[in-house]
């Protein structure tokens, strides 16, 4: 089969869609499938011009809307960009963003097309201040769901809790199947080390929806108990200056070190002590599994994937959003038992090992793309 394999911007940011896919690729072209990848570059903005008309809704009664005329855009443009650089024809479409999957499905009309639901760019857009809920880019958001549904051939998702939030915008929710992301463990080295003083480490945008100012709260709380800690903030985004404004505000700045935007944070994570990071929400949560994968202890909110992934007290511990005191106990608790703390860790790591990995996951995208072979 000549399966194309669609993504959004190129897959340069690590987390989510970006660890995973170029992995799933080669591993099928080294078992001799014939796979490519498709994206539009960054740099590609403002070309297309040609009209967008969904057939499940009219996508004009947003327009004006900043969000939704830029998503429109980028729309045309994803068009422009497809028809300047495919010229071959493929058995099967993969796409992982419904920007993708439409113009695809425009395009090949005649091509099965699978589409995976990777995140919610509305709840998204809620968190981070950005559009208000029950707004009308909300609504324009949450009608793209329909949309892929009437469209595309097949819909997946990265989790069971996010089927659930788009079974409220579709109209068959049992016909999305869940596939989870899948990591390849050669990327991850686990380093047995000993730190004298506890490292914790966050690896994500710098945005409201990943809660870290409850993360430095609680730190702040850490302190005042007299725990010693390093927290480690890896990433980059709109609230690294508000962030370190509130850590100097809590009297943790010098036990806080902010690193920006690292490539390959995989590379970095094994010699940290606690993996934290008090999401608003999350699809899947990709980083949890990744830090399994380092043997780190495991500390998260119980939203969406990262409950999914952490049973509560076996491979991990999770507390409630935006619950500093409760995320500082939990903290505290890997501080004071580093025995409890490389339980967790271990019972983590082989979680992962066994339910996230890259192998699963070319499995099961086999069965899928099976069932389309001519």
């Amino acid at each position: 089969m000549n399966i194309l394999q669609a993504l959004f911007f190129p897959p340069e940011q690590p987390g989510g869609v970006s660890s995973m896919v170029p992995y799933v690729l080669e591993r099928f072209q080294r078992q001799g499938w014939e796979m490519e990848l498709f994206s539009l570059p960054k740099r590609i903005r403002g070309k297309g011009t040609e009209d967008v008309a969904f057939t499940t809704f009219d996508w004009r009664q947003y327009a004006g809307s900043p969000v939704v005329d830029k998503y429109i855009q980028t729309y045309k443009d994803y068009v422009w960009w497809t028809k300047l650089r495919l010229r071959k024809t493929y058995d099967l479409i993969h796409a992982h963003h419904p920007i993708a999957a439409l113009v695809m499905k425009q395009l090949y009309p005649q091509t099965p097309v699978i589409m995976t639901v990777h995140s919610s760019y509305e709840r998204e857009l809620i968190l981070n201040g950005k559009i208000a809920e029950g707004g009308p880019e909300q609504a324009f958001l949450t009608s793209i769901y329909g949309e892929l549904e009437a469209k595309v051939d097949q819909l997946l998702t990265v989790s069971h809790s996010f089927k659930q939030y788009i079974a409220d915008y579709v109209q068959d929710p049992e016909r999305i199947g869940v596939i989870p992301n899948g990591f390849d463990e050669k990327r991850f080295r686990p380093s047995p080390h000993e730190n004298a003083v506890p490292q914790l480490i966050s690896v994500c945008r710098l945005v409201p929806a990943k809660g870290l100012d409850t993360l430095l709260r609680a730190c702040a709380e850490l302190k005042e108990r007299g725990r010693p800690f390093v927290l480690h903030l890896i990433g980059d985004g709109d609230s690294r200056p508000e962030l370190e404004q509130l850590a100097v505000q809590l009297n943790i700045y010098e036990e806080t070190i902010f690193y920006g935007y690292m490539l390959h944070p995989e590379e970095f994570m094994p010699f940290f002590d606690v993996f934290v990071l008090p999401s608003r929400a999350e699809s899947f949560g990709s980083v949890f599994a990744e830090a399994a994968l380092c043997w780190l202890a495991l500390v998260g909110t119980n939203v969406g994937g990262i409950a999914e992934q952490i049973e509560n007290g076996v491979n991990g511990l999770l507390v409630p959003v935006d619950d500093a005191h409760a995320l500082s106990l939990a903290l505290e608790k890997l501080i004071l038992d580093p025995a409890y703390r490389y339980h967790l860790a271990r019972a983590a790591g082989e979680k992962a090992k066994k339910t996230y990995s890259l192998n699963r996951v070319i499995r099961q995208l086999k069965a899928v793309y099976e069932g389309y072979r001519k």
